[in-house]
């Protein structure tokens, strides 16, 4: 033990309070797991609920007492503590959409909670991350749980595809990412996110910029994979489909996120001063990144792919605000992904209740006369497709009004006018859904349509609700 070594306060195990609760679940969870006949496997399920209630608790008691973390290697910000709330509740609605899924495909295990549990618990540690090495470990263990996940269902040769190429491509861009990360400390001489920007700030300290350069792309390549960044996306349509729909719902919503927010940490903090470097190849980056995921999305028939391209589009749009690189953009990017967890979630737990058994019925054609048998239930689908395409008072529309507002202000005139006429592609694809469901006689798919798990309905009705209520207040975030 070093002899400058301090032992960490009371308050820095506080700061790290979620991850601790996370961890600890998930691995009672598999230590109950062989010893709970199969029956009662729900109850492992509830213990999961009863983690990520105590992860939020956790995470909002670490935001009462912000500050570095066991030697400065976490920071506990007002920023952290806001993704770290969000990807804990985007775990829970997860697994309230699991319940009846797994029941359904009699595949319900305390594996499956424990990864999930997991996985939050990586994302946690990336969103407070406030050194590269922490960040890469909380980056590995969120992706490694998120690889088991993609494949659960281990009899479906498509999750069999899904987690294969999610882990042979993920291992590649994870690859980038280290590579730039050693590049990087090997310039700079600190994994530090503070010390790489006053080293690379310090005219006579920044080192060679072709090495920076190389550096800053490497890292960017990694984070464009795990948000699905064109051309980087190709993994997503594939996985998505593949995957059990709760997971393809988790995946587009928690892993995203800390993506995003790894993403604008890192390049709003260590890379701040090569902004001139980085601003246009992220200006390319979203428009390529919108422009393949909607037109991509006019060619599906089927929902789970549609929605895939549909979370490439959407990731082009956050990095629009990350392209202003300003206060008010990264403001809006907040905004909009925490609107954009709550229209996934939504969107797949529909997908995941209206499948079936062995996920049947995931086209498009099979959604028709939806309306007219399940009023409801089409409703609340139709609400989240509107605020996927933006049309108030949704909350969809504020957040890529603030995004696009943010843009305008750093001059971004035509990524502005290329990002609203995306929007306005976009809005065929998602009427089209509508359109199906309202104006098309049912088939053979709305036939013996059970009824949908109390857990579920929770599910789908806070993601509705929160689209509409944060369309309204949008103050109760911002």
């Amino acid at each position: 033990m070093p002899a400058n070594f301090v032992p960490p306060s009371g308050v820095e195990y506080i700061r790290v309070l979620p991850e601790i609760i996370l961890a600890a679940v998930a691995t009672l969870i598999m230590v109950l797991e062989p010893l709970t006949p199969a029956p009662r496997k729900r109850a492992l399920g509830y213990l999961a609920l009863a983690g990520f209630a105590g992860a939020l608790a956790g995470a909002a008691a670490a935001g009462w007492r912000t500050g570095p973390a066991f030697s400065g290697m976490l920071e506990v910000d007002g920023f952290a503590t806001f993704f770290r709330l969000l990807v804990i509740l985007a775990g829970l609605l997860v697994t309230l959409v699991s319940f009846p899924y797994l029941r359904r495909e009699e595949a319900e295990s305390g594996e499956y909670y424990a990864l999930l549990l997991y996985s939050v618990a990586g994302q946690t540690i990336m969103v407070s991350a406030a050194d590269l090495i922490v960040l890469f470990i909380g980056l590995e263990i969120s992706s490694i749980a998120s690889y088991v996940l993609a494949g659960y269902m281990r009899r479906e040769k498509l999750a069999n595809e899904a987690a294969a190429k999610y882990f042979l491509l993920g291992s590649f861009a994870t690859a980038f990412l280290l590579y730039g990360i050693a590049l990087i400390y090997g310039a700079t001489g600190t994994t530090r996110l503070n010390g790489i920007a006053q080293v690379l700030s310090d005219p006579r300290m920044a080192p060679a910029g072709i090495l920076t350069g190389t550096a800053v792309a490497l890292m960017l390549v990694g984070f464009a994979f795990k948000i699905s960044a064109a051309p980087f996306q190709v993994w997503a349509p594939d996985v998505y489909q593949g995957a059990p729909s709760p997971v393809a719902a988790f995946l587009a919503a928690g892993p995203k996120a800390a993506a995003f927010a790894v993403l604008l940490r890192v390049f709003m903090t260590a890379f701040a001063p090569l902004t001139g470097r980085w601003l246009a190849i992220m200006w390319s980056l979203s428009l390529l990144t919108m422009i393949v995921g909607n037109f991509a999305a006019l060619l599906q028939t089927n929902i789970k792919r549609l929605l895939a391209y549909s979370s490439i589009a959407h990731a082009g749009y956050v990095l629009v605000a990350v392209t202003a690189h300003s206060e008010e953009g990264v403001q809006a990017a907040m905004f909009y992904l925490t609107v954009y967890v709550f229209m996934n979630i939504g969107a797949f737990a529909v997908v995941a209740y209206f499948s079936r058994k062995g996920e049947r019925y995931v086209e498009i054609e099979d959604l028709a006369g939806l309306g007219v048998r399940q009023p409801v239930l089409a409703a609340l689908f139709a609400v989240i497709l509107l605020s996927l395409i933006g049309v108030p008072p949704t909350a969809g529309f504020l957040g890529k009004f603030y995004i696009f507002q943010a843009a305008v202000k750093a001059d971004l005139l035509w990524l502005t006018v290329l990002g609203l006429l995306n929007s306005a592609v976009a809005a065929y694809y998602y009427l089209r859904l509508i359109v199906i469901m309202y104006m098309k006689e049912p088939g053979d798919s709305l036939l013996e349509l059970p009824g949908m798990a109390v857990s579920t309905r929770a599910a789908l009705w806070t993601s509705a609700a929160a689209v509409v209520v944060l369309g309204l207040f949008p103050a109760l975030i911002r």
